[in-house]
């Protein structure tokens, strides 16, 4: 901040500010205050308008069962299970792309890379949901069939089979092509970030390129790669529309990736069902989105406190 020295009437100096640092100031501190505020406004609403459904039987609202919380445990499990599987898939791709991106492809290959990756971080979910029902399901579905025929021993490829592909691992790969480039981004940015001298240093001990990274990268970016698998956690938590358009639901809670019967996501649900609600239902609707609330601010709150574990060797602070 720029201060103009004054002299007080005891001959210490002081210093005042100017009327442009005073107005960036409180326009900083506006911004930052309705961050603050546009999120427990948020907050407000969800827990006032979900009040009604947390004691909702079936009698009160059509799309319940026997209560408010046997209606969205599945949804809870859905969610999080194809967040998981996504998330499981993404990471260590990300993390290939975005160290090849950094530490071995040729400059101009990297740069060109690094602009697909940011655009594919723009294209919209709806695209992503089209190429799932259009392209993904039909190709994998053999896929499918050969793993329930060849390993149907294991519970997680147990059949029957699904006939059209939109399975619970569908829609979980089509997150994970959703997130990619999100966490791509972010690691190969923390990836850059690491000190030239502690690379040079280990090549100079006689470390091949990947003891490099192993040595030096990896442990600088630890804590980056966490709060970039997080950002995309809370993405692939809070998609709605390519998970709505991919996912053939049947309801209820099962770990099989490839048959017909698949739970669905709160998103998902809140997408298809709101339209035709009424009354308590959308309370009930909306108290699922309360859970999603709770559950993504859970991840991010997470993230950080793993980030500031380790906030001194992190390249994201």
């Amino acid at each position: 901040m720029t201060t103009t020295p004054e002299v007080t009437s005891t001959g210490a100096p002081t210093a005042k500010t100017r009327p442009g640092d005073r107005w960036f100031s409180g326009t900083a501190l506006f911004a930052g205050s309705m961050i603050l505020v546009t999120l427990a406004a948020v907050a407000v609403f969800l827990i006032i308008q979900s009040l009604p459904a947390f004691v909702a039987t079936g009698e009160d609202a059509s799309i319940l069962g026997d209560s408010f919380w046997s209606y969205v445990g599945p949804l809870v499990f859905g969610t999080v299970w194809a967040a998981a599987l996504a998330l499981l898939m993404a990471v260590p791709l990300s993390i290939g792309v975005a160290l090849f991106i950094s530490h071995y492809a040729p400059r101009r290959l990297a740069q060109a890379l690094g602009y697909v990756v940011d655009l594919l971080a723009a294209v919209p979910s709806v695209v992503f949901g089209l190429w799932g029902i259009g392209v993904l399901a039909p190709a994998v579905q053999p896929v499918y069939s050969w793993f329930v025929d060849n390993a149907g021993w294991f519970p997680l490829f147990s059949g029957p089979v699904s006939s059209t592909g939109r399975t619970i691992f569908t829609a979980s790969i089509v997150l994970a092509v959703m997130v990619t480039p999100i966490i791509t981004a972010i690691c190969r940015e923390i990836f850059l970030q690491t000190p030239t001298l502690h690379e040079e240093a280990a090549l100079a001990l006689g470390s091949t390129r990947w003891e490099m990274i192993c040595m030096a990268v990896f442990p600088f970016a630890r804590s980056g790669i966490v709060s970039a698998a997080m950002l995309g956690l809370g993405r692939a938590l809070g998609e709605t529309m390519a998970v709505a358009m991919v996912l053939s639901v049947s309801g209820g809670v099962t770990f099989a990736l490839f048959t017909a019967g698949n739970p669905s996501t709160i998103a998902a649900n809140i997408a298809l069902t709101f339209p035709e609600a009424y009354g308590t239902n959308v309370n009930v609707l909306i108290a699922t989105g309360l859970i999603l609330f709770i559950v993504t601010f859970a991840v991010n709150a997470l993230a950080r406190y793993i980030v500031s574990r380790r906030k001194e060797f992190s390249g994201a602070n």
